[in-house]
C-alpha cells in the first residue's frame, strides 16, 4: 500500500522511481482506462522497470473517460475552463486531502511559511465558473495565511490598486496570483513600483486578448509592475501538483512530480536535456487518478531536471492554467 508519507517525503532519485513504479502498478490494476490504453500499447506491466518504460496516458482521456483508480465515493469533481461549446476534462478526486496537502507542501518548500503574506488573487475567469481547481488552491492558501488583507477580486481593479500601494508601502510581503490578461488590465490602469509584493502570473488569456510569448508578457509585467521578475505556476485541471517558476520561464519541481520529454515524432521515445519536445508529467499525488499524463505542452528539460515551456502542439485547446501559447 502506498501512502501520502511515501509520496511526499521522497528524497532522492532511487525512491523517487522506486515509488513511481509501484504507483504504476497500482493504478494498472485499479484504473481500468489506464489499464486499458497499455494493453493497447501491449505493455507488459512486468517488464516495466523504468520510468521510461511506463505508458503516459494522453491528457485528452480525461475529456472522454473516468480516470480513477479507486470505487471511493467522488469527493471533488475540478473541471478544465473552455470557451462555449468545447468538451472540458474532468478530474475526479476521490481524495481531496491528497491535493490540500500537495499544494500546502508545494507551496511552503518554494516560499515558506503562508503565514508571512497577505495573499490576493485576480482571477476573475476562473471565480465566475464552477470546479476550478486552481479556486479551490488559492482559496484555501488565502484562508491559511490567516490575515484579514487577504482575499479575491474580480473586476474591482481601484480597490485592488489602493491595497497593492498600502501594503507594499507598509512593507508586507504580498503575493498577487493573477491570470494573464487581468494582470495586463490592471497595469494598464496604474503602474506600479512594488518593493514587497511577488507577482504570480497562472497563464490564460481566455480570448481576451491576443497570446503573447513569455518573454514579451514577462517583460510587459515587470515593467508594469515595478518589479525584477515574474513568477509563474504550472498545473492543470487533470494533475493535483504544481511546478513554480521564480523567475525567467525556468520551473522547478517539488519531490514527488518529475518531467520527461518525448519526440514530437514518436511518443515512445525520449529527447535528450536541451531539446523540444512534448512535456510527459509524473505526479506522484496523484495516486487515484493517473499519475503519468502526456501534455499537449511543448517544452524542454534542463539537466538539473528544472524546464521550461515553450508552447503547445497545433491544434490543442489553449487551456486556462497552463502559460502561453508561441
Amino acid at each position: 500500500m502506498i501512502t501520502s508519507s511515501d509520496i511526499f517525503a521522497i528524497s532522492s532519485q532511487k525512491q523517487f522511481e522506486k515509488i513511481a513504479l509501484k504507483v504504476f502498478r497500482f493504478q494498472y490494476e485499479n484504473n481500468l482506462v489506464y489499464q486499458e490504453f497499455c494493453s493497447f500499447l501491449k505493455t507488459d506491466p512486468h517488464k516495466v522497470k523504468s520510468l521510461q518504460q511506463i505508458p503516459f496516458l494522453p491528457i485528452q482521456f480525461f475529456k472522454s473517460h473516468e480516470v480513477v483508480s479507486n470505487t471511493n465515493p467522488i469527493q471533488e469533481t475540478f473541471t478544465s475552463s473552455g470557451t462555449t461549446g468545447m468538451i472540458t476534462s474532468k478530474h475526479l478526486v476521490t481524495d481531496v486531502t491528497l491535493y490540500e496537502e500537495s499544494y500546502r507542501k508545494g507551496f511552503s518548500e518554494f516560499y515558506g511559511n503562508i503565514e508571512d503574506y497577505v495573499v490576493l488573487a485576480l482571477l476573475p475567469s476562473y471565480l465566475e465558473r464552477e470546479g476550478s481547481s486552481l479556486i479551490y488552491m488559492v482559496k484555501d492558501l488565502i484562508a491559511l495565511s490567516n490575515h484579514p488583507e487577504s482575499g479575491f477580486y474580480l473586476h474591482n481593479h481601484d480597490e485592488l490598486i489602493a491595497k497593492l500601494i498600502a501594503l507594499d508601502q507598509a512593507g508586507q510581503n504580498v503575493i498577487l496570483i493573477g491570470v494573464t490578461f487581468a494582470l495586463l488590465d490592471l497595469i494598464e490602469k496604474h503602474q506600479f513600483q512594488l518593493q514587497h509584493t511577488i507577482i504570480m502570473e497562472t497563464g490564460g488569456m481566455k480570448g481576451k486578448r491576443k497570446e503573447m510569448i513569455r518573454e514579451e508578457l514577462h517583460e510587459q509585467l515587470c515593467k508594469g509592475f515595478g518589479v525584477s521578475s515574474i513568477h509563474s505556476e504550472y498545473g492543470m485541471t487533470e494533475l493535483l501538483s504544481q511546478a513554480y517558476s521564480l523567475g525567467n520561464g525556468v520551473f522547478e519541481c517539488p519531490s514527488w512530480i518529475q518531467i520527461l520529454v518525448r519526440d514530437t515524432e514518436d511518443a515512445l521515445t525520449y529527447i535528450q536535456d536541451g531539446k523540444t519536445g512534448g512535456i510527459n508529467v509524473i505526479d506522484l499525488a496523484n495516486i487515484n487518478s493517473c499519475s503519468f499524463i502526456a501534455t499537449q505542452d511543448l517544452g524542454k528539460k534542463n539537466p538539473n531536471n528544472s524546464f521550461e515551456v515553450l508552447g503547445r502542439f497545433d491544434n490543442s485547446d489553449i487551456r486556462g492554467c497552463n502559460l502561453m501559447v508561441i
